[in-house]
């Protein structure tokens, strides 16, 4: 098959997150494009294994790595098992992520580290450890939300929100750190997206409301999101860097 249709052949991808939701359908989404992917989870091998065998059946490349990805030690083991491998990283998908809903006067401490744990200091983290091992050209995309801009977002999404107001940031400041090993980062904001995440406690009436804040009356569905995080990690997307791609469907 010709560059064009498999962009990313001979490219070692991490997707945190990988077996799951968003992480999922990037995961599938890479290997179709060439990549070799790395598909991390924390806890659930049987969704991480058929991940791998998909994309094996496919007749592309995969492994899963067991590590959880808000604790330093082991982003490190993830990170050396991953160059212990393949010897280098060229992509890094921080997609792992969660959301515990709770306003002011409900949130915890517990609330706020775990969220702050894996949401922030994994992704920062995961991109000082993968950066040595990444060459000019290789490509790191984070997460937000829409809902860290939405004029209908709700008060109980503060610790939430909150943490990926700092991706947005840190994805301000990496892009200029890394400029200088020619690495590109990028940051991606989808809107409401059909993940079990997303999914989880709401009930179909809630889902058709949210829905319908949406000029298009649809929520977002993982495998577009997937699109989005395949351009930024291809050739095509060499010079862009520093930007925050809100992926939505026009939804304000």
């Amino acid at each position: 098959m010709s560059s064009s249709s498999l962009p990313l052949a001979g490219k070692i991808a991490i997707v945190t997150g990988g077996s799951k939701g968003i992480g999922r359908a990037t995961s599938l989404r890479l290997a179709r494009g060439g990549a070799t992917v790395v598909v991390n989870y924390s806890s659930n091998s049987s969704a991480a294994d058929e991940v791998v065998t998909q994309i094996t059946d496919a007749k592309g490349t995969a492994i899963a790595i067991k590590a959880d990805v808000s604790s330093v030690a082991q982003i490190t083991k993830l990170i050396d098992e991953v160059v212990a491998k393949f010897g280098k990283i060229d992509i890094l998908i921080a997609c792992a992520g969660t959301m515990r809903l709770a306003e002011l006067d409900k949130v915890t401490e517990e609330d706020y580290d775990i969220t702050f744990n894996l949401n922030v200091k994994g992704p920062l983290f995961l991109t000082q450890k993968a950066a040595p091992h990444m060459a000019p050209g290789s490509r790191v995309v984070l997460f937000s939300t829409t809902q860290a801009h939405a004029s209908t977002v709700t008060a109980n999404y503060l610790t939430y929100i909150a943490s990926k107001g700092a991706i947005e940031q840190m994805n301000r400041a990496l892009s200029k750190d890394l400029a200088r090993k020619g690495i590109t980062v990028n940051c991606v904001s989808p809107g409401p997206t059909a993940t079990d995440l997303f999914l989880q406690g709401k009930s179909e009436q809630l889902i058709k409301t949210i829905a319908g804040f949406n000029p298009q009356n649809r929520i977002g569905k993982p495998e577009e999101i997937a699109e989005v995080v395949a351009f930024l990690s291809s050739p095509a997307a060499s010079w862009v860097s520093g930007q925050m791609l809100l992926a939505n469907g026009g939804q304000a």
